[in-house]
């Protein structure tokens, strides 16, 4: 990328990080190296494992360019790739987490974060507490001697709630705790947690870095200090992702900056028209003014991806469907971060703090890359399905 000491645009490193042609005799992109056994030139290499690749499960060039790339954009010490957005929340919880310790996640996380947390931390004997997205510094008062992590997600999944990381992540590391974040709806595009406090930060790279709606994969990226016990999980649980999907996220990645500016377009878009259709109560965008969290976006977030959610005026699960089943163009799906539009109606069962007081339904949009007409011609499909019942 040359030794002009000025920084790059995010498009012109999203098509350059990552991989030196020059490594692979001028190839542009890395090979799709698959490999379970890797060969050793004699005993005494064998013995002190003193090369470079030892076996599949520890990387190969392919894992290799995609974690030097994530690395760039996040600004980490050191990134692990494995096969699922899921994975990647798990497997730092594993890394930090032990019997007897107590961790506090946010109560608007995504849900199968909270199924882990249930099934397995507290069967592993960890103490879980759910906090209110809100705390902010009070989260404070919610530490323990033996809290350990203070895992976040913001926005929150669904219902979008804002938290103040910085103060969070200051509170906690006060308390001798790490902080991890979700941070897949923004992404490091948009938002870099460890430039505000956060030793992890989290992804699944199945949406907007793979960006096709066809494979699975999850990143953690953490600060020098969390980075040794990170990958030394990583290694010892073996979960490596397969080769042709960890390429194919290093491919998404180059057209991911433009992909991102054409959701978030399209997704402000659609917000504002929400705003002003009677059959709607409340959008909830953290970009927009009237969201409650729209100051800390503001302050700490430089974009927003296309995913957002907003609240129908009266009604419940009978008008949430009518209004779903109506839709052509949106798909009903849980995934987001493709190139297709999908909706979902949004359960909040699983909270315990932040269920939020809302007249309607909530239905969670996720907005893909066709025309912006097109797609409310097909919402105005579905209020017309509700003003018929």
């Amino acid at each position: 990328m040359g030794t002009d000491e000025r920084k790059s645009g995010t498009n012109t490193r999203l098509a350059h990080i990552g991989n030196d042609p020059g490594d692979f005799f001028g190839f542009v992109n890395p090979p799709v190296v698959h490999a379970s056994t890797v060969l050793f030139p004699d005993a005494e290499t064998m013995a002190t494992r003193n090369q470079k690749y030892t076996y599949g499960t520890r990387g190969t060039p392919t894992t290799e360019a995609l974690c030097q790339a994530i690395d760039e954009l996040e600004g980490s010490a050191g990134t692990i790739a494995v096969p699922s957005g899921l994975a990647a929340v798990c497997v730092p919880l594993l890394a930090f987490l032990s019997a007897g310790d107590h961790v506090l996640i946010v109560d608007s996380v995504y849900y199968p974060t909270r199924n882990f947390a249930e099934r397995m931390l507290r069967r592993l004997g960890v103490e879980v507490e759910y906090y209110d997205p809100h705390v902010g510094a009070r989260i404070t008062d919610l530490m323990k001697p033996n809290t350990k992590v203070v895992f976040t997600e913001s926005p929150g999944s669904n219902t979008f709630e804002m938290q103040d990381i910085p103060a969070i992540a200051e509170a906690a590391h006060g308390g001798g705790a790490i902080v991890m974040m979700d941070n897949t709806w923004a992404t490091p595009v948009f938002f870099r947690p460890l430039d505000h406090g956060v030793d992890l930060s989290i992804n699944a790279a199945t949406k907007y870095p793979a960006g096709h709606s066809d494979l699975l994969l999850g990143t953690v990226s953490a600060n020098e200090a969390c980075w040794k016990q990170l990958h030394d999980t990583f290694i010892a649980l073996g979960v490596c992702p397969a080769p042709d999907d960890v390429y194919q996220v290093l491919r998404g990645l180059r057209s991911m900056g433009v992909r991102l500016a054409r959701h978030q377009e399209s997704a402000f878009a659609i917000a504002r028209w929400l705003e002003g259709r009677q059959e709607v109560a409340q959008v909830l965008h953290p970009g927009l003014e009237t969201h409650p969290g729209h100051a800390i976006w503001k302050r700490d977030f430089s974009g927003a991806s296309g995913i957002f959610s907003f609240v129908l005026a009266k009604g419940g699960k009978r008008e949430a469907h009518a209004f779903l089943d109506a839709l052509k163009i949106f798909g009903l799906g849980y995934s987001w971060g493709g190139f297709e539009s999908l909706a979902v109606h949004v359960s909040l069962e699983d909270r315990t703090i932040a269920r939020g007081s809302y007249p309607g339904p909530v239905i969670r949009l996720q907005i893909g890359l066709e025309d912006v007409e097109d797609l409310q011609a097909d919402l105005e499909t579905g209020f017309e399905a509700l003003r018929a019942l």
